[in-house]
Order: structure tokens, then C-alpha cells, then sequence
């Protein structure tokens, strides 16, 4: 039985699998930027081996296990349902040296001492207690073994989120994802996140900005297909009239349009990526 000690995550993430498997590729291609940026400034050594925390259908998994061609990754979810995708995506593009673990990395016993690197791609941000999570992490990396994540900077600086607030607003106060809790901005604060760096055991923290933008398709059309059913865009035009809908949904519409470059439709976002290393003596 697997130990789950963030259970109301557990629960959210299995519920939306389904619509994120459907859209895997175009919720992995949003952040392209964002991600070629992470590769440039995280080194995966060929023998490494890595832990992937909240790696969902696997495509974190899979770039690190490409770098590290003679080393091995563990990719680790809540949720079973995205895990299987990834295993079968693994397979149809042969990539070997990658397994898939259900688990909850915050309490999981992983065997000590056994990772070079554990990274994230905006995976770390739900953990009830991330200090507690933080430190059982610590402890399966190999001694000076490294942590190298990715979390949102505060909702305010990400365009991508507010744009879509305000469009679906439709005269409603809508409150912002909160801020230091478990979700998308758990790690939003830099001053918090340094201190449980080192509350969880974790040595020369740092945290360091990122400003990229999310790809949202090669067109303004591909890109409000994607847009208009994404589970974020139903729940915020969920209760409306059908003409308050409309309206918002067209609103946003037209918001899209107007961000269409050509490169695509752009939308500014702002990371935070998380580094700090297993001290060598403990």
C-alpha cells in the first residue's frame, strides 16, 4: 500500500489525470522555454542517477534519462493514472533507463544515499509539509548530491494565470490561488523558501528567477482549442449564465488573439528554480 501523506492532493490529481493525459503534449509544450532554460542551467551528468518528483506523465523523466545515457531515472507521482501514460510513452519512444514509482516523495522511504540529483518541473510546490518532504528528499541523495526544482514566482507576475482570471472575471471577484499553501505558489516566496532549504537539512540555497514565455499554440486557433478546454477554464466560468459565458469566454478569446506572434501565442510567465545541495558531512 502506497503511503500518502498528502491525501487531498492525491485525490485532485487523479481526478484531472484524465484531461492532462488527453493533453499531455500540448501541456508539455506551454513551457518549452521555461524547460530549455532548466536544462542549461542543471547539469545531468551521463551516469547520474535522478529522482523526478511530481513528474506526472513522465516527460521530465524522459529528457533527464536522455542526458543521463548511462544512468538511471526514477520519475515519482501521486498519481497512478498519469504514471501509467507515462510508462507507456516511454516505451513507444524508447527510453530505457526510466521507471515510474506512485508514491508520495514527502514520506516515501527511497533508499538513502542513492540519487546524484533530485529535480522537479513545478512538481514541489503541493507538499503539506515541504520541509518535511524537503528533508526525506535530502536524505536519498548521495552525499553534495543536488536539488534542482522549478516553482511558480508569485500569481501576480504570471500573465499566463491573470490573463485568464480577468477574461473569465465577468464582473465576479476572483480570488487568487493563495500564496505559501500547498498548490501552484507553495514555493512562491523566495525569503520562505531559502529558510526551509535549510530547515530541511539543505546546504547553499538559492533561488533564482526565470522569466520565459508559455507557448500556447503555433496559431491563435490551435492555441484557444487548447485554452477553452483546459479544467482551470471550466471551473472559472463554471455558475456563470450561459450569456455571462459567452461573453467571458469570448473575452478571453480575443485576449488570446491578440497575444499571437510568429512564434505563436506567447504569454509572459515568471519561475523560480530551486537549488541547494546535501551537505557532505550531516
Amino acid at each position: 500500500m502506497v503511503a500518502v501523506a498528502n491525501v487531498e492532493m492525491a485525490q485532485m490529481w487523479d481526478g484531472e489525470a484524465d484531461e492532462w493525459i488527453a493533453n499531455a503534449d500540448r501541456y508539455d509544450s506551454t513551457d518549452r522555454f521555461i524547460n530549455a532554460r532548466f536544462e542549461a542551467e542543471v547539469p545531468i551528468g551521463r551516469h547520474n542517477r535522478v529522482l523526478d518528483i511530481g513528474c506526472g506523465t513522465g516527460k521530465s523523466s524522459r529528457d533527464a534519462a536522455r542526458r543521463a545515457q548511462q544512468g538511471w531515472v526514477l520519475g515519482v507521482d501521486l498519481s497512478a493514472k498519469m504514471l501509467d501514460d507515462a510508462c507507456r510513452r516511454s516505451a513507444d519512444e524508447g527510453v530505457t533507463n526510466v521507471e515510474f514509482l506512485c508514491a508520495d516523495a514527502q514520506v516515501h522511504p527511497f533508499e538513502p544515499d542513492s540519487f546524484d540529483v533530485a529535480i522537479s518541473a513545478f512538481g514541489a510546490m503541493f507538499f503539506a509539509d515541504p520541509v518535511a518532504a524537503f528533508a526525506n528528499i535530502r536524505r536519498s541523495l548521495r552525499p553534495t548530491g543536488r536539488i534542482a526544482f522549478l516553482a511558480w514566482q508569485g500569481f501576480e507576475h504570471n500573465e499566463w494565470l491573470t490573463t485568464i482570471f480577468d477574461a473569465l472575471a465577468a464582473g465576479r471577484d476572483l480570488p487568487a490561488p493563495s500564496a505559501g499553501e500547498p498548490g501552484p505558489f507553495g514555493l512562491a516566496d523566495p525569503d520562505t523558501v531559502i529558510t526551509l532549504l535549510r530547515d530541511a537539512g539543505l546546504a547553499d540555497g538559492q533561488v533564482a528567477a526565470i522569466s520565459e514565455p508559455m507557448w500556447l499554440g503555433a496559431s491563435a486557433e490551435e492555441a484557444w482549442t487548447f485554452v477553452a478546454d483546459m479544467g482551470l477554464v471550466r471551473g472559472l466560468t463554471d455558475g456563470l449564465d450561459e450569456d455571462a459565458r459567452l461573453s467571458a469566454m469570448a473575452e478571453l478569446r480575443r485576449r488570446i488573439e491578440h497575444r499571437a506572434t510568429p512564434e505563436g501565442v506567447l504569454l509572459e510567465s515568471a519561475a523560480w528554480l530551486i537549488t541547494a545541495r546535501r551537505p557532505s558531512r550531516e
